[in-house]
This record gives C-alpha cells, sequence and structure tokens, in this order.
C-alpha cells in the first residue's frame, strides 16, 4: 500500500528505500487497526442475545487497545519521516476487504463472524512480521507486541466458539455470513 506523501526524512541507518517499505506496511497496519477498533465497536452496540453483556463488556478493553495500536503504528510511521494516513476515505480506498457484513445480530453469530475478522488481521499482521525481519526490527518488534495482544483477544472469541473437544463451530467457514450462521447453529 502506496503512502500518499514521501517521506520527508528517515531513521538514522535506514536507507530511505526500506523506511518507505516499512512505512507502507505500518499503514496498512493502521488501516486494518483503524478498521478493527470500529468493527469492535460496532458489535459492542449491536449484540443481543442471552449472552450480551459479557461479550458487550469484553469488547470494550479491546475497542481501547487496538485504538492504542494505530496510535503507535502511526506515530511509528510518523518517527520514521512518513505522513500517516488516518482518515475514513484513505482507509476506504485503500483498503483490500470487505466492510463487516452484520448488523443486529446474536452474540453467537457476531463472534463467528469476528473469527474471520481477526483470522485475517493477524495473518497479515504476520506476513508483515516475516518482512520486517531484514528491513526494521523495530518496527518488527512492534508488530510482534500487536499480534500478542491481538491472538489473545482472538482466543477469548474463539472460547465462545469451541466445543468441549476444541472444535470450532467456524472451522470450514469461508465469509463472515458463513461464519455467523456456523455459529448462531451451534
Amino acid at each position: 500500500m502506496a503512502t500518499s506523501s514521501k517521506l520527508h526524512y528517515t531513521v538514522p541507518g535506514m536507507s530511505e528505500a526500506d523506511a518507505e517499505r516499512v512505512v507502507a506496511l505500518l499503514q496498512s497496519r493502521l488501516h486494518a487497526c483503524n478498521d478493527l477498533h470500529l468493527t469492535l465497536k460496532h458489535v459492542h452496540w449491536n449484540v443481543v442475545g442471552p449472552h450480551f453483556i459479557s461479550v458487550h463488556e469484553m469488547l470494550d478493553p479491546q475497542v481501547e487497545a487496538v485504538r492504542g495500536f494505530a496510535d503507535d503504528l502511526a506515530e511509528r510511521i510518523a518517527t520514521l519521516g512518513g505522513s500517516p494516513q488516518g482518515t475514513p476515505g484513505v482507509l476506504v480506498a485503500q483498503r483490500d476487504w470487505d466492510d463487516y457484513s452484520l448488523g443486529r445480530a446474536t452474540t453467537q453469530e457476531h463472534l463467528g463472524a469476528l473469527d474471520l475478522v481477526f483470522q485475517g488481521v493477524i495473518s497479515s499482521y504476520r506476513d508483515g512480521m516475516k518482512e520486517l525481519d531484514d528491513l526494521d526490527l523495530v518496527t518488527q518488534d512492534m508488530f510482534i507486541s500487536q499480534i500478542e495482544q491481538l491472538e489473545l483477544f482472538h482466543w477469548f472469541i474463539r472460547a465462545h466458539l469451541e466445543d468441549k473437544g476444541g472444535r470450532l463451530s467456524t472451522g470450514a467457514a469461508d465469509s463472515e455470513a458463513e461464519a455467523a450462521r456456523a455459529a448462531g447453529a451451534g
């Protein structure tokens, strides 16, 4: 993903070309985190059913943590001499995923859909983490720290979707709608 402006400078010891690639990786994660915290808040407002309060209250700390991730990513972009892009229009224009597809739905349906959302976010973080091996270990460390928390949040969600044998109700789902149906039927 390209940023909308050229670097103003970069940190000592990093080439401009490497910094530009790192900024692009950071910007893609910034978009993902901005989208994720809004999606989590959307679910927080639209979840219904018998387990409403536990899911409703579980999501707020996740929202706050992911907002913090976005701030850290944006500040790293600025540190490297880039200009973080945080407006909704840029996010929508540059993202390579669709909007979250559920409105008002049961806790299980939302958790099923969120399982797929987290799978996508974590997978893309891990891809970026691998690429950072040869570019910037400082940014890689940031990605690792954020992945650790995202995987923990994902586990919180998946704990609602698994049976006592560890099988996920969303195991074969390829879309949010399919995951929501599978989780809602369980």
